[in-house]
């Protein structure tokens, strides 16, 4: 099915049938990307009551218990509540469905050689998305194609879908260029990283504070704190999928929590003039 939209007096195509795929498909019980070495992402045949949950097993029909940790076993999307005392529920701050959006690929640089700052202090083996890339590759792109924005990180390969991020030290945002998207009006931003924070920042998390607009080193949002932006960690946008506009479509799980497993889909746009 070929559908229009129309942004910004212009009318852009898309077709439903065209949907990628950005997330990363969880296997339960096995190979799956983790974070701080939490346990895999786990599925049991449930039994009790002498009913057995396992057609292999002779029971008539499949029936699992699921065990995971959204933040850690996979791709997903989190709201404020991740870092507020009040327990606000993704299912209910994630008010946008079709979102206009951009994928932008960016090479992560050695922090001790960029200008850009982190709270706590860079280390050596540090590895930064600095202001600049994103600027380099954001600042001319319409206003509109900024809601969402969708980061794949140099290297880009498969091992993304199973790393333990434990091993090696992911890249992760400067303060800068945390502060840059927010001026730039993003509201739903995408990583294929475990966290747009670095992994053992003696949980100040100020990447997230800044972008939800929280003040640092503490837990109480205000009137002025953005209670509808959404981050998305642990997608995987692979090498045929260019650089350029999109419509994203943010499918989560309805859980009641600040995060859920999600399945973001990216459908390509062609101005109407443009053959699909």
């Amino acid at each position: 099915m070929i559908l229009s939209i129309l942004l910004n007096d212009q009318n852009f195509n898309f077709d439903t049938s065209n949907a990628k795929d950005i997330s990363i498909p969880l296997r339960f019980n096995e190979e799956q990307p983790s974070m701080y070495d939490v346990k895999r992402a786990e599925s049991t045949a449930y039994k009790g009551d002498g009913f057995v949950g396992d057609t292999r097993q002779g029971g008539s029909c499949n029936f699992d218990q699921i065990t995971l940790v959204p933040h850690c076993n996979g791709t997903h999307t989190e709201c404020l509540g991740h870092i507020t005392y009040k327990r606000f529920s993704i299912h209910q701050q994630l008010k946008d469905s079709l979102i206009p959006a951009t994928v932008l690929t960016v090479l992560p640089e050695n922090a001790m050689t960029s200008t850009d700052v982190y709270d706590p202090k860079k280390k050596s083996d540090d590895l930064l998305i600095s202001e600049r890339s994103l600027r380099d590759g954001l600042e001319k792109i319409p206003k509109e194609f900024l809601k969402a924005v969708v980061i794949r990180t140099l290297p880009n390969d498969l091992s993304k879908t199973n790393r333990n991020y434990l091993k090696k030290n992911p890249a992760f945002f400067s303060l800068e260029a945390m502060a840059y998207l927010v001026k730039a009006g993003v509201d739903h931003l995408l990583v294929d990283l475990p966290s747009i924070d670095r992994s053992n920042d003696e949980g100040k998390l100020n990447g997230h504070h800044l972008f939800w607009n929280i003040k640092g080193g503490q837990h109480q949002e205000d009137q002025n704190s953005k209670v509808n932006k959404t981050i998305t960690e642990m997608v995987f946008i692979g090498d045929e999928i260019p650089d350029g506009p999109y419509l994203l479509n943010l499918q989560i799980a309805p859980f009641v929590s600040d995060a859920a497993p999600s399945r973001p889909l990216l459908y390509p746009l062609y101005k109407t003039s443009e053959k699909d």
